[in-house]
């Protein structure tokens, strides 16, 4: 049976060479948060499963990375057994308030709307990286084979074949079917000659670390602002993550700021109801896009997480898509391997893309009008906005409805989530 590698525990050209006798059911080409919790959420399954990571280091651990995790990501990882591992290294929100600019009418979301402890949790990168790591690695079934590049991929009638680069040597890999979990600019979307559908926005997105004066008190902050959405995510250590949406010759100008004018800016975006700030290490800038692939799946292949789709950052929606995406392609995976079907036949695979293309979509639009209303200065549209913040505050329906959409609990649930 295969044997888990992890990094650095044998080099990676003796795991391949003990390798090349065998075929895999399944390859999954990336091995950061989405294309580990699609390996873990199989590590049980029986079948025999390559993970490939280009790099040794994550830049998203380098850069200091967190997300806003929602609850519905929460229960598919305490579906896979590791939730108790990544609790303690994360922080809670039980409250959520909505903002428009200096519209006085703040809507605010707490733990009664919904009957649950919490709103949702906010986590770091390495958080979610090294727990889902070390399951990997005592999963005798996976084996993670780090570093290692994908030269080239080819789909045949019954089997797939990667060619992958690995300590200067390329082997060829057989497998029933290949996964895509390499991000954006997606190497193995783009051979499979993939169209995408989108744009890219006319913002940029500033995330750093700051320590506020006062306790966050678990509260996360959605502020809209006519240059777009800025965020404030509470962490451990009184520590809050912000991710300030502008256009994009102003988050360069901002950043190119001293620590000193940065903060005064950052402040007066802020607000004073936590005090002064500190701001902890670097600034990082990146642009905003929406992308939608035209197919999630071909013959032997399936897309997921940033591969498939990526969504304007608003209401942190993005890495729990892909987490979703994870969990059900899991599903029908195992649903399929149990009653004997091909895993790697589109007709199984298209039973994933029915189920998340159309979530997917509606995620991407929601938030695509969620900034196009809110960074918006004409008139009508600040009226028709106002109104509806107004509506929300006063209808409890309408309150809960969007506060579900938003962290998760609308829509078909993977049944690693449970009941």
């Amino acid at each position: 049976m295969a044997q888990t590698q992890l990094l650095n525990t044998i080099s990676p050209s003796q795991s391949l060479a003990e390798k090349r006798g065998y075929d895999y059911d399944l390859v999954i080409v990336g091995g950061g948060i989405i294309g580990l919790t699609l390996a873990a959420a199989l590590h049980d399954s029986g079948l025999k499963i390559l993970l490939i990571e280009a790099r040794v280091q994550s830049a998203s651990v380098a850069k200091g990375q967190a997300y806003a995790i929602h609850m519905l990501s929460a229960l598919i990882y305490q579906g896979i057994g590791i939730w108790d591992k990544i609790l303690p290294q994360i922080e809670t929100y039980n409250r959520v308030c909505l903002s428009d600019a200096d519209y006085a009418g703040v809507v605010e979301f707490n733990t009664s709307d919904i009957g649950s402890q919490d709103l949702g949790f906010v986590a770091e990168h390495q958080a979610l990286l090294y727990p889902l790591q070390e399951l990997v690695k005592e999963s005798p079934n996976i084996t993670y084979l780090c570093p290692a590049e994908v030269i080239s991929t080819e789909y045949l009638e019954n089997i797939a074949t990667v060619e992958v680069k690995v300590a200067g040597e390329i082997c060829k890999i057989r497998s029933h079917l290949v996964v895509a979990a390499d991000g954006g600019n997606s190497r193995i979307r783009q051979a499979a000659r993939i169209k995408t559908r989108g744009w890219k926005y006319w913002q940029s997105c500033i995330v750093a670390f700051v320590k506020p004066e006062k306790p966050h008190n678990n509260t996360a902050y959605e502020k809209f602002q006519a240059s777009g959405p800025f965020a404030i995510l509470p962490l451990p250590g009184n520590r809050c993550r912000i991710v300030w949406t502008a256009p994009h010759e102003e988050a360069k100008a901002l950043c190119e700021l001293d620590d000193e004018q940065f903060l005064a800016q950052l402040q007066q975006r802020f607000g004073n109801h936590l005090g002064k700030l500190e701001l902890l290490g670097d600034r990082f800038v990146f642009q905003v896009q929406l992308m939608q692939s035209d197919h999630y799946v071909l013959h032997r292949l399936a897309l997921i997480g940033d591969a498939a789709h990526k969504c304007h950052p608003v209401g942190g929606q993005g890495l729990n898509l892909g987490i979703r995406d994870a969990a059900a392609l899991a599903q029908v995976i195992r649903e399929a391997h149990s009653t004997g079907k091909n895993i790697g036949d589109v007709k199984v695979l298209k039973t994933y893309e029915r189920w998340r293309k159309r979530e997917n979509l509606a995620i991407l639009g929601f938030t695509d009008l969620l900034d196009r209303l809110f960074s918006n200065k004409f008139l009508p549209v600040v009226i028709v906005r106002r109104f509806g913040l107004w509506v929300m505050q006063r209808v409890p329906f309408i309150k809960i409805f969007n506060l579900k959409l938003m962290i998760g609990l609308k829509g078909r649930k993977p049944e690693l989530a449970g009941d």
